[in-house]
């Protein structure tokens, strides 16, 4: 096995933007401009501030607990060992999982069209199989590998969109993007920021690679802040030019291919293909991301005893049985089920392990670091982020609502009998680094 480098500030960015990016944009554009209306943009900027404020918290603990847990080992020095903590743990893990399954699916339905092939279930299942066993091969080879071919993936997307940008500044109709701030449009936009709240979730995956990053004290929160702002200000421009060149009717037809549609006007027949190439460097680079991020949370919380034995037999990246597994549920849920209503819950999972991990912080701040009035003050914007969200979801999905309430109830469920039936706790890692245990 190829020896394991530290990745550097650079690398860890494009795995972040690489995630953000590749998982909003391409795919749920169509239906923030069916929200927020011409009040895109402004969503895309609210969002990015909900972002900044769990950054505060990440950037704080992520930069004294090294761990590739990430958000589950700062609840654990929180909380402590206990019911919701197990319960956490599952819900993380299981979000990377499903996540991989998405931008597997969503792989395959840029793919097909851009070659003129019929979209079957086998043509589907096939592009499935062959992305997902290419980027766990990849990460076979360890954390250096992965974040090599991310920066040389999200080189090639952002110039992609950089052209689209460039090019679209040009024929923007200013009518188009002027804001409107009446009470409709003010709920929209609402709305829309709560749901794109999540499209910035991507800068997760720094802590949760917190172990292989080179000097992480300085890097994780850099990386973490430096990945926001950079991705917020590109979704502003695409928003921007989006909405700018292309009529809202047109964008939401369109959905997850809007971005192609709209480089029509002004780039023609290539820039539908040159967004279409981009979409999937966006989804590559996602893809190749959440396996990293996922396979190693699964690896770290089994070794905190929280996932079966089987993650745990060898060191991770000296054997890969988390990787395997982890890849391989993600495999098998993109083969056999309809996405849609688990895919509409992961936003409400992660904006409660966000809440956790804001109270943790609360609780850790004069041992770590932070002031506890801005925390306070984070929390409060969080639980109303939550509650907009829930709200969203009763009078739009009621089924991703009920779903959203049986997953936590399940994970609970399941969390209590596997440690009644195992007896088994978290285990502190003795190798976890912060500034008070001198490793």
């Amino acid at each position: 096995m190829i020896k394991n480098k530290k990745l550097s500030l650079v690398e860890v960015i494009s795995m972040a933007v690489g995630t953000m990016i590749g998982a909003s944009i391409f795919s749920i554009f169509g239906l923030g401009a069916k929200v927020a209306g011409q009040d895109l943009p402004e969503a895309f900027l609210l969002s990015g501030i909900y972002a900044l404020v769990v950054a505060y918290s990440y950037a704080i603990l992520g930069s004294k607990i090294i761990s590739n847990a990430g958000p589950v080992a700062f609840i654990l020095k929180g909380f402590g060992d206990n019911l919701i903590t197990g319960a956490l743990s599952i819900l993380m893990w299981l979000t990377y999982v499903v996540s991989i399954s998405l931008f597997v699916k969503g792989f395959a339905g840029y793919f097909l069209p851009l070659f003129h092939i019929a979209s079957t279930s086998f043509a589907n299942g096939f592009v499935e199989v062959v992305v997902i066993a290419f980027f766990t091969a990849l990460n076979f080879f360890g954390s250096k590998a992965v974040g090599k071919a991310e920066f040389y993936i999200v080189l090639t997307k952002l110039t992609i969109l950089l052209f689209f940008i460039l090019g679209g500044f040009l024929t923007i109709k200013g009518s188009n993007i002027k804001p409107a701030f009446d009470h409709v449009h003010t709920n929209g936009l609402l709305n829309a920021s709560v749901i794109f709240f999540l499209s910035y979730m991507g800068f997760g995956l720094i802590t949760n690679t917190s172990e292989n990053i080179r000097n992480p004290k300085k890097n994780v929160p850099r990386a973490i802040f430096i990945s926001i702002f950079f991705v917020m200000i590109i979704y502003i421009f695409i928003a921007l030019i989006t909405i700018g060149n292309l009529p809202l009717p047109e964008i939401i037809k369109a959905q997850e291919n809007a971005l192609a549609v709209a480089a029509r006007p002004f780039l023609g027949d290539f820039g539908f293909l040159l967004i279409s190439i981009g979409a999937l460097f966006s989804i590559s680079s996602a893809l190749n991301a959440t396996i990293f991020g996922g396979a190693n949370i699964a690896y770290s919380l089994a070794k905190d005893g929280e996932l079966p034995e089987v993650f745990e037999r060898k060191i991770w990246f000296k054997s890969t049985e988390g990787l395997y597994i982890t890849a391989g549920l993600g495999l098998l849920i993109a083969l056999s089920f309809d996405l849609g209503a688990i895919a509409s819950i992961t936003s409400t999972v992660f904006t409660v392990i966000y809440i956790f991990v804001l109270f943790s912080h609360l609780k850790l701040a004069k041992q770590f670091g932070g002031n506890k009035l801005v925390i306070l003050f984070n929390i409060i914007i969080l639980l109303c982020v939550f509650a907009a969200l829930m709200n969203y979801q009763w009078h739009t999905q009621k089924n991703a609502f009920y779903a959203s309430i049986i997953t936590f109830l399940s994970a609970l469920f399941i969390e209590y009998l596997y440690r009644k039936i195992k007896g088994r706790v978290f285990t502190r890692d003795e190798n976890v680094r912060t500034p008070f245990t001198g490793a």
